[in-house]
């Protein structure tokens, strides 16, 4: 791969539906679900053979630069990129474009997440070779990721004509996007089978998508380039607040992506990809015993349970018994107990909203 192409991991996120293990300090993307490493940590490992760790960039907030630094330390402290505040992630995109772009004016950057579970790793990356290869011919490339069921819970995108092939894998002109369908229109997408998930992860020139903020973002496209300009000097710090200030919250699909020029989606099939939304999403990625359950906690009995998801966080030590119970996600967290069936994990952020809406800070 060229030395020009760059990895930005997207790392600001507040994973509120992974409550209460989630929470400011300790996001999503910081923690350990199933032991070992975090999410972010998995993040870079899976790229580590395409991009050095030099040319891996990490989109945060302030509050969680410093978090996310000490699970990676051998990544240079500069290549953290601080929003201010959350913006959408045109704002956080655009802030990284307009860096890498004063860096490298030829950059190539695929922007990732750090919170998404990616099963076939070698697959991944043969998608990313084949993606800044199409971005090299003037494509915006988006991944979609082959839908298995029919979700109402992800955006859609649906592909056009063939483009090309590069590194074995077919690239095709993206018609449209979608928000988030209802059922009966997600089962039409599905059934269609031209239709892609929408997983939030792009790759091309950086000069080409400053082009876009240009064109379609131009109130952005001024504050970048202000801040662009600023950027290393002593002017740095009071630019970028000021400018960020009156940034209104975006999201790149509405702000560029449904009216950008040029866009491929690469369809990538067999990935094993999964967004760990909420807890019910690790039913499927991790593995239960002869029952269907996910025990993560040091001392657990079970008689008659299935299918519950036990997590355990903290330094207190005690016994969990489940009796007669299924479909349960069970959490705690020592200042917190969480107990929610399965198919209601997804409501979790209500509670969330709750909290705020009481000012019981010490709980988010």
């Amino acid at each position: 791969m060229p030395d020009n192409y760059y990895a930005v991991i997207m790392a600001g996120g507040g994973g509120t539906r992974l409550w209460p293990l989630s929470r400011r300090e300790t996001p999503k993307q910081m923690l350990a679900l199933a032991g070992g490493r975090s999410l972010f940590q998995i993040a870079v490992d899976r790229i580590t053979d395409l991009f050095p760790l030099d040319r891996i960039l990490v989109v945060t907030t302030a509050e969680q630069a410093e978090g996310l630094h000490g699970q990676f330390p051998e990544i240079p402290k500069e290549n953290f990129i601080l929003e201010p505040a959350p913006r959408g992630t045109a704002s956080a995109i655009g802030l990284t474009a307009v860096v890498l772009q004063k860096r490298d004016p030829q950059a190539v950057m695929a922007v990732l997440t750090a919170d998404h579970y990616i099963e076939d790793n070698t697959k991944f990356i043969q998608v990313l070779k084949a993606a800044e290869e199409a971005a090299g011919q003037n494509h915006l490339v988006t991944l979609g990721i082959h839908p298995t069921y029919p979700s109402t819970g992800f955006g859609y995108i649906q592909q056009g004509g063939y483009l090309n092939t590069f590194q074995g894998i077919d690239v095709f002109r993206a018609l449209r996007f979608r928000e988030k369908p209802a059922l009966d229109a997600a089962v039409k997408m599905l059934d269609s089978e031209d239709h892609s998930w929408n997983a939030g992860m792009f790759i091309w020139k950086v000069d080409q998508i400053m082009s876009e903020f240009s064109r379609q973002m131009p109130q952005l496209y001024q504050a970048l380039e202000k801040i662009g300009s600023a950027w290393g000097t002593p002017e740095h710090e009071q630019t970028i607040l000021r400018e960020w200030e009156s940034l209104k919250s975006e999201t790149i699909d509405y702000g560029i992506m449904e009216g950008a020029q040029n866009v491929a989606v690469i369809p990538a099939k067999g990935l094993g990809w999964n967004d760990v939304g909420s807890w019910s999403a690790l039913y499927e990625v991790l593995p239960g015993d002869e029952d269907g359950n996910i025990i993560l906690c040091e001392d657990h009995i079970g008689i008659n349970s299935k299918n519950i998801l036990l997590r355990e966080s903290g330094n207190h030590q005690r016994l969990v018994v489940t009796i007669g119970v299924q479909d349960l996600v069970i959490v705690d967290t020592g200042d917190v107990l969480l107990v929610c069936s399965k198919d209601q994990a997804q409501d979790v952020r209500q509670v969330v909203d709750l909290l705020k809406e009481h000012n019981r800070n010490n709980y988010l």
